[in-house]
Order: structure tokens, then sequence, then C-alpha cells
């Protein structure tokens, strides 16, 4: 691999022409590398050890992540709860705490994402 104009090129053996190389847009290349060998980086997690964790606020148990949702601006969990899914920003404010040896994760979220707020239900 080589980075040409900011960008990723990938040179694979037998694929020795354009032709060829068109062939491959869209594949899906997967790379087995052991988490071990990578060095460690505070406060970075892979998806897969984010989906499954139990979410908590404060204190109580209210939801698990079902996925991660990777967008320009910044990274959103997919919570779901007993009765919907709720989309929160995957940033230190709103999620301060990550313990993916304890299945857990704290959550600090804005009013009205878990809930509605009481100016909602008095408009109606």
């Amino acid at each position: 691999m080589r980075w040409y104009n900011n960008l990723p090129v990938l040179f694979l053996e037998g694929v020795d022409d354009r032709s060829a190389a068109e062939s491959l847009i869209k594949a899906i290349l997967i790379v087995e590398q052991e988490v071990e060998q990578l060095p460690p980086e505070p406060d970075a997690w892979y998806d897969h050890q984010l989906v499954g964790l139990k979410v908590f606020r404060d204190g109580q148990e209210i939801g698990s992540v079902v996925r991660v949702d990777h967008l320009p601006a910044q990274d959103l969990l997919v919570i779901k709860t007993l009765d919907k899914e709720v989309l929160l920003p995957f940033v230190k404010a709103f999620v301060p705490t990550v313990d993916v040896s304890n299945n857990r994760i704290d959550v600090t979220p804005p009013g009205g994402l878990f809930e509605d707020l009481e100016d909602d239900q008095n408009a109606n």
C-alpha cells in the first residue's frame, strides 16, 4: 500500500492491469491482525468491543450497544432500550466511561434522548 494524493492505493499480487483492478471495485478487504500486536491507544476501541456492552445512566441499566455508526462529524453509539433505538454521539461529554472488561458503558446524555421532555408532554 502507498499513499497517492492523500488516498491509499493498494497493490495486489495477481492484479496486473486496470481491468483486473476495476473488477475489485467495492470488494471487501479483510486483514487479519492480532489486536495484541497493535500499540495501545487510550480511549480507542473496535466496534466489536463495544457492541453488546450494557449501557448505564446514573447507575441504572438503560440498554445495550447494538452497533456503532461512523459519520463524518463523529461516531454514534446505537443503543437499544426497552422500546426504541437511541443514537448517542460517542464523545467524552456523553460517554465518560467505557469499561470493556466489565461489559459496561456509563453515559451522561442530554435530556430528551432517552425520555420525553416535560415541555413536549405539556405542549400536547
